[in-house]
C-alpha cells in the first residue's frame, strides 16, 4: 500500500508540473536574484533551499538570492515599495508571488455574499498588478522575470482550525492572471499551487488531518518549502543533473564511464579496489534543523517521500562491476561508510543518500551556513515589515527615532504581530546594527563559496 502511494504522488508531480509550468530560466553565474512575495517568501525556506542547491551542484556559480519577501503583503504594498525594496537591490532576475493576502480571510469567505466579495479582492489584486507589470516592463530586456503562482491555501484538511471555504479558488484566479501577463510578456511562469494541491490531496486520502500548513492553512512546513524548492528547480531544467556517475570494472580495473566527475589511480586493493574520485558537484544535504521561519512540524526530509527529488537531484552513483561474489566494505578517505553486497555494487549505489561521507559532511557545512545567513537575513525582513506596516501611511518611515520606538512599543500591547518584530525592530532600527547583519551576510556567503568545492577523496571497496 505504501509503495503504491509513493508512485501516485510521483505520478501526481510528474503530471502537475508537466501541465502547470512553463520552462524558466536558470540562474547564471553574476545573477542577483530578487524573490518577491508576501510571508510565504518573508520567512519561508523555498528560496533557501533553491539557493542550496546552486551552492553544492554548480560550486563555482556565484550568485546572491535576496529575500524580498514582507509579510502581510498585497500586490498594492508590493507596489508601495518596489523602488526601495526591489529595484535598489539591482536584480538581474526577479521572482513576484502574491494572492495570499490579497484574496482576504474572514469578513469575506465567511459571508453570504462570499463569491462577491472575493472577486472583488481578486479584481483589486490584478488591478494593482497591472501597475506592477507597467514597472516590470520599464526594466531592462536582460532581466529576468518569472511570475511564482503561490501556494495553496488548505482548505481540504480536516485538522482543527477553521477553514474558508473558496479562498483557494479565489488565490488560482490571481494565479490565472499571473500566467497570463506571463504569457502575454515572454515572462517565465512556474505555479506551486497546483502541484502542492494535488500532492496534498493523495496525503489526505491516506491520512485525512494532514497538511502542508498544518499551523494555519497558509503558511507552508518545511516539507512544503522543499516541494516549492522541487517544482522552481524542475521548471529551470535541472532536473537529471547527477551530482557525480561512477561505472568502473573491478575486474579489469578500468573506468567504464566517470559523469560530472574524474576518476584517477584505479589500483587493485586485495579483492576489491580503490580509486580516486574528485566530483564537480556535492550532494545536496537534505537536513534542514533551523528553529525560525514557517513551521517546525514537518522536516525538509519528510518531502523526499513525496517528490522524486533524489531520483531526479540528488544523483551520486557509484557502479563497481566485476567484483567477485560477497560482501564488501565502502571506505572513503579511510572512514567506514557501509556494507553493501557485490550484487548492490554491480547495480549501483547512491551515495548522495549516505549521510556519513566525507563529501556529504561538506555539504552539510554549506547548508548550516546558509542556513545561518537564511537567519540572519530574515530578522533583517522583520525591519523592512515594520517599515511597511507600522510606519507605510506615516511620517515615520524609516525615521527609526525615538518616536518610532514609541509607536511601536504602544502597538505592540494590542497587535500581536508588531509584537513579535518589535523585538527585531529595536536592534535593527540603529543603522550600526543593520549594517553589522548585512556583512554577516555577505561574509557567510564568502565562507560558503569558499569551502563549497569538492576535493579529490580516495575510495576503496574492501571484501569482507
Amino acid at each position: 500500500m505504501r509503495k503504491l502511494l509513493l508512485t501516485l504522488l510521483i505520478l501526481s508531480v510528474s503530471f502537475s508540473t508537466s501541465l502547470a509550468q512553463s520552462v524558466i530560466p536558470m540562474f547564471k553565474a553574476g545573477d542577483r536574484v530578487a524573490l518577491v512575495g508576501d510571508s510565504i517568501t518573508h520567512g519561508g525556506h523555498y528560496h533557501s533551499y533553491i539557493w542550496l542547491y546552486y551552492m553544492t551542484h554548480f560550486p563555482e556559480m556565484r550568485l546572491t538570492l535576496i529575500n524580498c519577501g514582507v509579510g502581510g503583503d498585497e500586490a498594492k504594498s508590493i507596489l508601495d515599495r518596489w523602488d526601495w525594496d526591489v529595484l535598489r537591490r539591482n536584480p538581474t532576475y526577479i521572482t513576484l508571488t502574491f494572492g495570499m493576502n490579497d484574496t482576504g480571510y474572514f469578513g469575506v469567505y465567511d459571508k453570504q455574499d462570499a463569491p462577491t466579495l472575493s472577486q472583488e479582492k481578486v479584481d483589486r489584486s490584478l488591478g494593482f498588478f497591472g501597475k506592477i507589470t507597467d514597472r516590470l516592463e520599464e526594466l531592462p530586456e536582460n532581466v529576468k522575470i518569472v511570475m511564482i503562482g503561490g501556494s495553496p491555501y488548505d482548505e481540504t484538511s480536516t485538522f482543527n482550525n477553521g477553514i474558508l471555504p473558496g479562498k483557494n479558488a479565489a488565490i488560482r484566479k490571481v494565479i490565472e492572471g499571473q500566467r497570463t501577463a506571463a504569457a502575454g510578456h515572454g515572462w517565465g511562469f512556474v505555479d506551486f499551487n497546483e502541484p502542492m494541491a494535488d500532492l496534498a490531496a493523495i496525503a489526505q486520502a491516506s491520512d485525512p488531518a494532514y497538511s502542508f500548513c498544518p499551523q494555519d492553512r497558509i503558511h507552508p512546513d518545511k516539507d512544503g518549502q522543499m516541494v516549492m524548492a522541487y517544482l522552481f528547480l524542475k521548471a529551470q531544467g535541472l532536473a537529471g543533473k547527477k551530482v557525480a556517475g561512477i561505472d568502473i570494472d573491478a575486474a579489469k580495473r578500468k573506468v567504464l564511464d566517470a559523469e560530472n566527475c574524474q576518476i584517477s589511480n584505479v589500483a587493485k586493493s586485495g579483492a576489491g579496489i580503490s580509486f580516486d574520485y574528485l566530483a564537480a558537484s556535492l550532494p545536496y544535504p537534505c537536513d534542514s534543523v533551523s528553529e525560525h521561519g514557517w513551521g517546525n512540524i514537518h522536516s525538509q526530509r519528510d518531502a523526499l517521500k513525496m517528490i522524486p527529488f533524489t531520483d531526479e537531484f540528488n544523483q551520486e552513483t557509484l557502479r563497481v562491476r566485476g567484483l567477485s561474489e560477497g560482501d564488501y566494505r565502502l571506505v572513503i578517505d579511510g572512514q567506514p561508510i557501509s556494507v553493501f553486497s557485490s550484487a548492490d555494487f554491480s547495480k549501483g549505489i547512491n551515495m548522495a543518500e549516505l549521510t556519513n561521507t566525507p563529501q556529504y559532511r561538506q555539504a552539510s557545512a554549506v547548508m548550516y551556513l546558509n542556513e545561518e545567513r537564511f537567519e540572519n537575513d530574515k530578522r533583517l525582513r522583520e525591519y523592512v515589515w515594520m517599515e511597511y506596516n507600522m510606519f507605510r501611511d506615516t511620517d515615520q518611515i524609516f525615521k527609526d527615532d525615538w518616536k518610532s520606538l514609541e509607536m511601536v512599543e504602544k502597538a505592540a500591547k494590542r497587535d500581536p504581530f508588531v509584537n513579535y518584530s518589535s523585538y527585531w525592530y529595536k536592534k535593527s532600527s540603529i543603522p550600526e546594527v543593520r549594517e553589522t547583519w548585512e556583512k554577516m551576510s555577505s561574509d557567510l556567503v564568502e565562507r560558503i563559496y569558499t569551502i563549497n568545492k569538492p576535493v579529490t577523496r580516495h575510495i576503496t571497496i574492501e571484501k569482507i
